[in-house]
């Protein structure tokens, strides 16, 4: 299952179904007077922190977008070697 915040919207959540096969929910944010930290949104902020600790990934400095990408990829995989 993926988590995506809501600007994403139900176009995202058909096209990773219909591209992987995998479900994806829309965690919302809570109303604007009354701040209750989420579980499921803390997992997605936590995931965008861990992933600003790479440099690359800060700038666009990739020339071709699958460079940006494996930019992206590798980051993940470092991040889930430090973790188990």
């Amino acid at each position: 299952e993926i988590f995506a915040t809501e600007p994403t919207g139900p176009s995202f959540a058909q096209s990773i179904k219909e591209t992987i096969d995998c479900s994806v929910e829309i965690i919302k944010r809570s109303e604007l007077h009354k701040f209750v930290v989420l579980p499921k949104r803390w997992i997605v902020e936590r995931t965008f922190a861990w992933l600003e600790n790479y440099r690359r990934l800060w700038k666009n400095c990739e020339r071709t977008l699958e460079n940006s990408r494996q930019s992206c990829v590798s980051a993940g995989v470092a991040i889930l070697l430090k973790r188990f």
